[in-house]
């Protein structure tokens, strides 16, 4: 018997620049900063792409050195299951998961939604980000994007009732959803869900920090509430459930596909609505996440559309549609 061909992995870093500024309510920033893992076995080889995040004490040196860190195990034939021990959740463990699923993928000769148990990942529509700005940037850029059907509006606390009538006078036919990134406190939590209520607003996610969102815990409010900074993987999630009624699924927080399919069957379990995010990144972060969008309510995946040019062989989209992965891509 021939023995498997011994892994090799290999780290690049790799920047994109943005078609403008993405401005949230922590900073700005004018390009992805992304680090790809590559893990091949002879003539084949699986890809994974994590976005390292400040908020959450990540670095492009932090990543990297927590994946150099299990160098020998991924090369000695560590498998996704193995790895959910060797490293926590996060950007690092992410990028060899979802390299993992991708070799895993080439050497089965299968396709990875049919290895995680789908019949098909179906085209879905994804949300479109506006930046935060002042009321009449916002008017302008909800116009620019009237035509698409779902518009993700970045909030930043002070003035955001404003910001929210602005972004629906521009753009009356789209469906809204909010990110507050935690900048919303307990006492202006009235006002700031009545005015998403007056804007027509379906979904409001994490309007107060992480570790202080109690305010929102036996409270009927009148938009839908989404952990997204208060959610990572499974632990803790069923003490989230007097406070939220959805979950943000995002890679780079559950630590990679095998994470985030095990949370969103807990999630359902437990009763909670599911939507699938993204960090500001290229189509090779977007795949695996796809494999999740059948079972959401809501999807975010437009990071390849705020590119100035995203990686050869990226998703396609329609508008706001996007469509399954070739395999050269990922899966």
């Amino acid at each position: 018997m021939i023995p498997p061909e011994k892994r090799r992995l290999t780290l690049s870093v790799e920047r994109f620049a943005l078609k403008n500024p993405f401005v949230i309510s922590r900073g700005a920033k004018t390009e992805a900063v992304v680090v790809v893992a590559t893990i091949a076995q002879g003539a084949l080889a699986g890809r994974g792409e994590c976005t390292p995040y400040a908020r959450y004490g990540e670095s492009v040196e932090s990543v990297a050195a927590a994946i150099e860190s299990i160098r020998a195990e991924i090369e000695s034939g560590a498998d996704r299951f193995a790895l959910q021990q060797l490293l926590p959740a996060g950007a690092a463990r992410n990028a060899l998961d979802c390299a993992l699923w991708d070799l895993e993928a080439k050497l089965c000769g299968l396709p990875a939604y049919q290895i995680a148990g789908l019949s098909r990942i179906a085209p879905c529509v994804t949300a479109f980000t506006l930046s935060v700005g002042t009321p009449d940037e916002m008017a302008q850029a909800a116009r620019s994007a009237a035509e698409r059907p779902v518009l993700k509006v970045k909030l930043a606390g002070e003035g955001d009732a404003a910001r929210l009538a602005a972004v629906r006078a521009g753009a009356p036919d789209s469906e809204l959803i909010v990110d507050a990134n935690e900048a919303w406190r307990p006492e202006n939590l009235d006002e700031n869900f009545a005015a998403c209520a007056a804007a027509g607003v379906s979904l409001v996610e994490q309007p107060l920090p992480a570790g202080a969102d109690d305010a929102l815990a036996g409270r009927r409010w009148p938009v839908a509430v989404c952990a997204d900074e208060s959610v990572h993987d499974r632990e803790g999630l069923a003490a989230l459930r007097t406070r939220y009624d959805l979950v943000n699924i995002k890679l780079d927080k559950t630590g990679g596909l095998t994470e985030a399919l095990a949370l969103a069957d807990e999630a359902e379990r437990l009763g909670f609505g599911l939507f699938v995010g993204c960090m500001v990144a290229s189509s090779l972060a977007m795949a695996p996440a796809l494999l999740l969008t059948g079972r959401a309510r809501f999807v975010d995946l437009d990071g390849p559309l705020l590119l100035a040019q995203d990686r050869p062989h990226g998703l396609r989209f329609d508008g706001s549609t996007v469509f399954p992965p070739e395999s050269a891509l990922w899966g």
